[in-house]
Order: C-alpha cells, then sequence, then structure tokens
C-alpha cells in the first residue's frame, strides 16, 4: 500500500524545468523531421523529374520513392548512433 501513495504522488508532481525543455526539444526535432519527410514525399515526382530524366516517367517516380524509403530504413541506425551519443554527452 505504502509503494502505491508513493507512485501517486510521484504521478501528481508538477515538471521539472528540465523536464519541459527535454519534451519540447524532443516535440520540435520531431516536427522537424516528419516536415522534411512530408515534403520529399510531397515533391518526389518533381524530384524525380529532375535528377532522373534519361529514365522514363514511372521508373523516375519509383528511383525518387526508394531514395524516400532509404531515410525509413536508415532511421533506426541514426537512433542507435545519436541516442547512444546523446547518453554519453548529453546526460550528466
Amino acid at each position: 500500500m505504502a509503494n502505491m501513495n508513493a507512485d501517486v504522488s510521484a504521478r501528481s508532481r508538477p515538471m521539472t524545468r528540465e523536464e519541459k525543455k527535454v519534451i519540447m526539444a524532443s516535440s520540435a526535432g520531431t516536427i522537424f523531421e516528419w516536415y522534411d519527410f512530408y515534403l520529399y514525399g510531397s515533391l518526389a515526382a518533381i524530384i524525380g523529374a529532375n535528377f532522373f530524366t534519361s529514365f522514363p516517367e514511372a521508373t523516375r517516380n519509383v528511383f525518387a520513392l526508394l531514395a524516400f524509403a532509404a531515410g525509413f530504413i536508415v532511421r533506426p541506425f541514426g537512433a542507435l548512433v545519436f541516442g547512444a551519443m546523446g547518453d554519453l554527452i548529453g546526460r550528466k
């Protein structure tokens, strides 16, 4: 019963300034990241037309979307590297 009271009191305390800072920074990073994916996905046909000019239209679009997919495939590796770096450098 005492452990339950400790959990309730820990949940009801206000957030510290540091916790708010972490939430804002991670939210801003996520917003910028997904906005980047949104822009690329929206402009994939235009990007394909500009970068893969020697191919037929369908192939250009597939290549542009494959480049888009590469961003999603590489994301977990970046999270591992930069997450570990953040743990080592950022958290004291």
